[in-house]
């Protein structure tokens, strides 16, 4: 589908990648990956055709159509999500626009007879039948699973899409995005601004894509669930390796070990020689096999190793006093916008040396907790930050608060205090800032420079209770894996806000569950709330809290056995009928899907010679289109008797 052939991208004098060719094909899902900095994120704009290369080709079949998602990008404020995600179909849109203008232009005239007007006819019929067979009557359905899949509620539809935040404008981008489908996705950090439930949607809808993937993610449970073949970008060259990421980890260790052997060997090699050349260059006999030596020496292409493997980014937070035993008290805390009641009735405890998560979905208080500890904002009920308490806080948008016209080293200079000034540079090698990178400016930096460059600015002060909002969107795995290294080692007490699974894996063991307004506890780690979510639907965990208390830390008072039992029956009969309402919504998903199969293949006669004249294969076609409608509008009908069920 598009093929690259001897790609070069030269930025200053180093090249940023170079000779560098490969395919990708159909149903190829392509995980990109590579420290930060390698060249991810302008792959994708070259394969998008959004950037030129210094030097190479990059070959599309011709009909194939690229959809690309970016890190960062401009949104419009002037209409709602509805009419915003409609611009996916503006294709339909002309197409019926000049349906319309045939249409009217066959009842002004009155030549019925003239050629003229029966080839308007024609024309006309032949749009016409191209309208119905890109799904000009059915869009909006396809829309609508679109936008919920990504977590939208129905109500969310007309509203104005400058009321929603950055996240969720971004994610109208991504459903637009989707509902192009196009032949090739490239996709840029999709799930920066996605919460856990919207990823497993994303997940599931890319696995069954007709098209091809290319994709730059670190979050390592994604791409592992989407991808079947990895490219790392490393040393100026890209490795090509069909296989998922864990795969490719382990292929990659192999090849690094074989690099080194390859390189100590070299190394040997080289210094014998030298050693040759040194001992006998003086010496009248020696001297054709010295000239030998030295023309052997010249020939010799240095081997390099992985760039990212010789970095060493090791954290260590600096000792802190010791605080009190719970620094975070919250009782019947309420956070309200106007009517719009974020949560109420927060009540919950955290200890000393707790590692805790803060997970939900976007926009239902999790950042607004933050900022209420944080003492950022007003808000209704008791906090109390208890005794001896040193905050750090690493906010959602911390790299964007970055000076961009200072340089890296003097932006750490700027915060350093007393002696650690004169470790800046050891500490900006550890985050790979070594060497001429310290003097980079802000502002060429990528997102994940960035994200480093402000995590170096927290560690700087010697704080006991962390708050990480979002602290893994940006860094590269690596990057990941040793910070999160560093918060199991660190003593103080850590909130970690994050949708990435991998990250709270092992982290955290404490999980505080946000939505409907409510704040829920679970003990144990991700996986044990997440498996529990799937035996217990949220409808369940929300019906078994009652509306006064988010916490079993608060005392209530025992339920007697016939209440008990009630509550428990009402649930069990509720809990059938979401059951069986999520069945016949897959069943009529499954059953679309084989009908749209259906509607291809008689697509594809259709657009034979033969088959272009065949009426009954037009019939066959409209008697599908019409099941398909039907079929959706079943689809609709229970998933909006689930929704309301559920809300």
């Amino acid at each position: 589908m598009i093929s690259i052939e001897k790609l070069k991208v030269e930025f200053g004098v180093t090249p940023l990648f170079e000779d560098v060719s490969y395919v990708i094909n159909k149903k190829d899902r392509i995980a990109l990956v590579g420290k930060n900095g390698a060249g991810k994120s302008t792959m994708l704009k070259i394969l998008a055709g959004l950037q030129l290369p210094t030097d190479g080709t990059v070959s599309v079949q011709r009909g194939i159509t690229i959809g690309y998602l970016p890190q960062v990008m401009v949104l419009s404020d002037t209409r709602t999500v509805m009419a915003e995600a409609e611009m996916a179909f503006d294709h339909i849109f002309e197409l019926q626009d000049r349906l319309a203008k045939m249409n009217q232009e066959l009842a002004d005239r009155t030549d019925y007879d003239s050629e003229s007007y029966h080839e308007l006819i024609d024309r006309f019929t032949h749009e016409n039948e191209r309208f119905l067979m890109m799904g000009g009557t059915n869009y909006k359905a396809e829309i609508e699973r679109t936008l919920v899949g990504l977590g939208f509620n129905r109500s969310d539809f007309d509203r104005p899409t400058s009321e929603f935040s950055g996240g969720w404008r971004m994610r109208i981008e991504l459903a637009k995005l989707l509902l192009r489908r196009p032949d090739v996705l490239l996709l840029d950090e999709p799930t920066n601004h996605l919460d856990i439930e919207s990823i497993q949607w994303l997940e599931n809808f890319l696995k069954v894509s007709p098209g091809a993937v290319v994709l730059v993610s670190h979050d390592r449970a994604f791409i592992n669930n989407v991808t079947n073949r990895t490219i790392e970008i490393s040393c100026g060259r890209i490795y090509d390796y069909k296989v998922p990421y864990d795969e490719f980890v382990v292929l990659r260790k192999e090849r690094r070990e074989q690099q080194l052997r390859a390189y100590e060997n070299q190394q040997k090699e080289i210094k014998d020689t030298e050693d040759f050349i040194e001992r006998f260059r003086y010496k009248a006999t020696k001297a054709v096999q010295v000239q030998s030596r030295i023309k052997q020496l010249e020939k010799i292409v240095p081997i390099e190793i992985d760039e990212e493997d010789n970095s060493t980014l090791r954290l260590k937070f600096p000792p802190a006093m010791r605080s009190g035993n719970y620094p975070v008290i919250c009782e019947n805390v309420k956070k309200a916008y106007g009517d719009h009641v974020v949560f109420h009735d927060v009540t919950l405890t955290i200890n000393r040396g707790e590692k805790v998560a803060f997970v939900g979905k976007n926009g239902e208080g999790k950042s607004t907790l933050v900022k209420c500890i944080m003492d950022q904002i007003p808000y209704e009920g008791k906090l109390v930050i208890g005794h001896n308490v040193e905050i750090g806080y690493f906010a959602q948008n911390q790299a964007q608060l970055l000076d961009e016209n200072l340089t890296v080293f003097d932006t750490i200079d700027r915060v350093a205090k007393g002696d650690i000034r004169l470790k800046i540079r050891d500490i900006l090698g550890a985050f790979m800032f070594g060497g001429e990178a310290s003097d980079k400016k802000v502002k060429v930096l990528s997102g994940g420079e960035r994200s480093r460059l402000a995590m170096i600015k927290l560690l700087l002060e010697p704080v006991n209770f962390l708050i990480l909002d979002e602290p893994t969107n940006h860094l590269d795995m690596r990057s990941k894996d040793v910070l999160k290294e560093a918060i199991k080692e660190f003593d103080g007490t850590v909130i970690v806000v994050s949708h990435d699974r991998e990250f709270l894996d092992g982290l955290v063991s404490k999980v505080y569950e946000f939505g409907g307004g409510l704040v829920k506890e679970h003990l144990g780690g991700i996986y044990d709330f997440l498996q529990k979510k799937k035996m217990e639907s949220l409808n369940e965990l929300q019906l078994s809290q009652s509306p006064t208390t988010s916490s079993s830390s608060k005392k209530e008072e025992p339920a007697s056995v016939s209440d008990s039992k009630l509550s428990y029956e009402a649930q069990k009969e509720l809990n059938k009928k979401i059951r069986k309402l999520e069945k016949q919504i897959a069943d009529c998903e499954s059953r679309i899907e084989k009908l749209e199969l259906q509607i291809s293949e008689v697509e594809a006669k259709m657009a034979t010679p033969e088959g272009a004249s065949d009426m009954k294969l037009y019939e066959q076609h409209q008697q599908l289109k019409k099941q398909v409608a039907e079929i959706e509008d079943e689809w609709e009908s229970a998933s909006m008797e689930l929704e309301e069920i559920q809300s």
